[in-house]
């Protein structure tokens, strides 16, 4: 493959110029496969609440391989040993940790290629790319399949205290202009040591923790778990799900080449591995937006109204529950929309819907976050931090969702 040879410089408007530090991360970045994310969202739909939150997977990414940079510098100061060839490789191996996302990242994520997770389509994508550059991302798969001696590495890429996280919060928050949300990275980052071959913070860095994990709980219930997303999200997937549906009767429908090969369910990775990923490679968020526009006028009524919901941002009500909603509710809440106009005879499924959604801001399961005390011994956060109150931040909280046309009274 004919390979350029330059040097850029990204303004990132988060964290000012981030610089491409070699050629070859240079020749990765201009690949298909990973310009494919300038097209992804990062948020989903979440844009219908926050009309500022347009950013994607790219500008995510990019500003992941930023935060390793500095953390790369913060870690060779303190005095732990990493060459010019792992430092190429913890630059890889985030750079690409998301090149699995589909169409609108999260929300999407089990319809496409039901059963495999995006983390498992990163790295089909990175095993490819590896054989495309010869062998150059051997070391990068290594660090992001968790092979590799040195743990800490793993750690930079995938914990609870994680490049990828330190991004998405700061970029999250800026983007949606929920400030509550923000975190210091700086601070964070300036903390990291190791210890044991593990990543740790700096005792001093137990309030930043706090910090981080208390701004984590609100973004996830005040933005990514918002209920108005939440409902676009989920009217989404029943959109692609009708299609589906249609498709399997044999009936046809409008999309393009790619986006109706995975409507059709012929997403099988198989021994063909390659060119399944040529396929996906070629699929993303325009490919459903296009394909939404146009159902709009589709003869399927459900197929219809659905897209019209979406496009024009006519949504139906959701309601948002700490306890199940009980079946009689749901019932009555049924035959009521089956009375409205153009109702009785149409599969309601479609139109009323339940679900739950669940987060949980710190998981100790692992490990959790560790923390280095100044006599040198290793504690977990929670046990240095005792004076916090951990059930809110430890506790998976479950909250339970029910949707259904406003015109129910």
């Amino acid at each position: 493959m004919t390979e350029t040879n330059k040097l850029k410089i990204f303004n990132d408007p988060i964290y000012g110029f981030i610089t491409i530090p070699n050629t070859l991360i240079f020749d990765i970045i201009e690949h298909p496969y990973f310009q494919r994310l300038r097209r992804i969202s990062q948020m989903g739909l979440s844009n219908l609440v926050y009309p500022g939150a347009h950013h994607t997977r790219f500008h995510h990414v990019l500003g992941c391989m930023y935060l390793m940079q500095k953390t790369v510098r913060v870690l060779r100061f303190k005095g732990v040993a990493i060459d010019d060839k792992e430092e190429e490789a913890l630059y890889l191996a985030i750079l690409l940790h998301d090149l699995g996302h589909g169409p609108f990242s999260h929300a999407l994520e089990q319809f496409f290629v039901p059963q495999v997770s995006h983390e498992d389509l990163s790295l089909y994508f990175m095993e490819s790319l590896n054989e495309k550059f010869n062998g150059a991302l051997t070391l990068a798969v290594q660090i992001f399949k968790n092979q590799h001696p040195r743990k800490f590495f793993y750690q930079l890429i995938s914990s609870q205290l994680d490049m990828d996280r330190l991004d998405y919060l700061k970029r999250d928050s800026f983007y949606t202009g929920v400030v509550e949300g923000s975190i210091n990275s700086d601070r964070l980052i300036a903390m990291l040591h190791v210890k044991n071959d593990e990543l740790v913070i700096e005792q001093k860095g137990v309030y930043s923790i706090e910090k981080f994990l208390l701004s984590r709980r609100f973004m996830y219930w005040q933005v990514y778990l918002h209920k108005t997303g939440l409902l676009a999200e989920q009217l989404l997937i029943r959109i692609l799900q009708r299609a589906r549906e249609l498709a399997k009767r044999g009936i046809s429908i409008s999309g393009s080449k790619n986006l109706l090969y995975f409507i059709r369910g012929e997403s099988v990775i198989s021994t063909e591995k390659d060119t399944f990923l040529e396929q996906f490679a070629l699929l993303d968020d325009y490919d459903v937006w296009s394909a939404i526009k146009e159902w709009q006028q589709d003869e399927d009524a459900i197929l219809s109204s659905l897209s019209k919901m979406i496009i024009q941002r006519k949504l139906p009500r959701i309601l948002l529950s700490d306890t199940k909603f009980s079946m009689h509710y749901i019932n009555d809440i049924k035959e009521r929309t089956r009375k409205l106009d153009g109702m009785s005879h149409i599969n309601l499924d479609y139109f009323v819907f339940e679900g739950e959604v669940r987060s949980q801001a710190y998981n100790t399961e692992n490990g959790g976050i560790k923390v280095v005390l100044k006599d040198g011994s290793v504690k977990e956060w929670l046990s240095v931090d005792s004076q916090f109150n951990s059930t809110a931040l430890t506790s998976v909280k479950v909250k339970y969702f029910l949707a259904y046309p406003k015109e129910v009274e």
